[in-house]
């Protein structure tokens, strides 16, 4: 039977940290009400319970509290977020409050916000991968169910429309169920008009769940958004057997809120101000990510982050690429050329791209053909770096050709705007720009998949 405590007064409160003394049976998050005369009740939750001194996070605006006159309730309760099928369609607020005008959700069940991580042991090994329909992410690094793949964006590049085209057009293969939890941490009014406006009437809707924290909102409640999504994924990939993609957005956001907090707390910083405990705190969330072996449906993240000054050694994306398996990086020389999707294909990557390519003679030839792009595209931007000092008619005839090559792979095969292209559009427009070069310079085909590539004279 959980029983209620109340204390009255408080040490102090530091911007939306509460600190009491002597709150003894206090459990790290266990849920608090906070009252005072002549104010709205406040929630809050335990942060920190230590033997002397008890922090406490105040969820809403903690103006016009006062530390001395504040009765403060440990209700015993932890934070659960109302998860089920019933809240696809749904757009709520990062503490799960409805935003669509319609009635609270009341769910199929109520589950813990602060989940675990998965245990190991208990993982199934990705195999199958989640069609985009964006050609620089499923052709050259694949996205597999159960994988960790973030999107490594700069200021003012286009990636929440990227995630946009991606809650839009993603699905799994075959007709296997499939839905999409959309976490924005941070966003700005117009960028949550944004998302609303884009999918309402459309199809995609009805397999979608959003959480939209605003910039406006209390910043404690961007260490909430991502947690309340990822339950209401984890219900919906393991309970109800559903494929299920996570996009989260941005990251960036939610650690200067732990940079924030963490000085709150007069903590040690560790690099660049960032607490050391960033690397676990993101860990906490990615590692939600994978396959259950004795369970069905898969949950699959796709978290965007904003480099700062486009810094990819910055403690962010640094702490995020140990975490995750490989990352989309966003160019800004291909959105200044008004490409769109802007995704520089040479330092992204997907680690577990092999493993959702196919099997067998599918996965070879996928990664041949891949790999000659890759190893096409790379000559070309060699190349257009040397016409800038030399000119082209400067250059060899292998760099003209390649030279060209990547001005049409950069405009045929990247910037394909918002149309939805299929796995096999986008390996029939690879093998349309390969077979623009001489056979020789192909020099990552072996004969064999040149003969079986699409289109080929038998």
């Amino acid at each position: 039977m959980i029983v209620a405590r109340t204390h009255h007064g408080a040490r102090g409160l530091a911007g939306a940290l509460l600190y009491v003394d002597d709150a003894r049976g206090a459990a790290m998050g266990e849920i608090v009400e906070l009252r005072q005369p002549g104010q709205p009740t406040r929630r809050g939750q335990v942060i920190d319970a230590g033997q002397a001194v008890t922090v406490i996070q105040v969820l809403e605006d903690p103006i016009g509290l006062a530390p001395a006159r504040v009765a403060i309730t440990l209700t015993g309760a932890t934070a659960e977020a109302p998860v089920g099928r019933e809240l696809l369609g749904r757009t709520l607020s990062g503490v799960g409050a409805p935003l669509d005008g319609l009635p609270p959700p009341i769910g199929e069940a109520l589950r813990p916000v602060w989940g675990a991580p998965m245990n190991p042991s208990r993982r199934s090994p990705p195999s199958d991968f989640i069609e985009t329909g964006i050609s620089a992410i499923d052709g050259l690094d694949t996205l597999v169910r159960g994988q960790k793949l973030p999107i490594f964006s700069g200021a003012g590049l286009p990636a929440l429309e990227l995630a946009a085209l991606i809650v839009e057009h993603a699905r799994a293969a075959g007709d296997e169920p499939f839905a999409v939890v959309f976490a924005a941490m941070g966003i700005t009014a117009r960028e949550t008009r944004m998302f609303v406006e884009r999918f309402r009437d459309k199809p995609a809707l009805a397999r979608t769940v959003f959480y939209l924290n605003e910039a406006c909102d209390p910043t404690i409640e961007q260490l909430l958004a991502p947690r309340y999504a990822l339950a209401q994924a984890e219900y919906l990939a393991f309970e109800a057997g559903m494929h299920v993609l996570v996009v989260m957005a941005d990251v960036a956001h939610y650690c200067e809120t732990l940079r924030q907090v963490a000085a709150a707390r007069d903590e040690v910083p560790g690099r660049r101000g960032y607490p050391g405990y960033m690397y676990t705190d993101l860990a906490t969330l990615f590692e939600r990510a994978g396959i259950l072996h004795d369970r069905p449906g898969s949950l699959t993240q796709l978290p965007i982050l904003t480099m700062p000054d486009d810094d990819i050694t910055h403690p962010i994306p640094d702490l995020t690429g140990y975490i995750t398996e490989g990352q989309i990086v966003l160019g800004r020389d291909l959105h200044g050329q008004g490409v769109f999707p802007p995704i520089d294909v040479l330092p992204s990557l997907s680690r577990l791209m092999n493993a959702g390519i196919g099997k067998g003679k599918t996965v070879a030839t996928h990664r041949r053909w891949a790999d000659q792009l890759y190893a096409s595209y790379a000559r070309g931007r060699e190349a257009r770096m040397m016409a800038t000092i030399v000119g082209e008619a400067g250059l060899g005839d292998g760099d003209r050709r390649a030279l060209h090559f990547a001005d049409r792979f950069e405009r045929e095969l990247i910037a394909q705007g918002t149309t939805r292209r299929s796995i096999d559009e986008t390996i029939a427009t690879g093998w349309r720009l390969l077979e623009s070069l001489p056979r020789d310079d192909l020099e990552r085909i072996d004969d064999a998949t040149w003969a079986a590539r699409p289109g080929a004279a038998s």
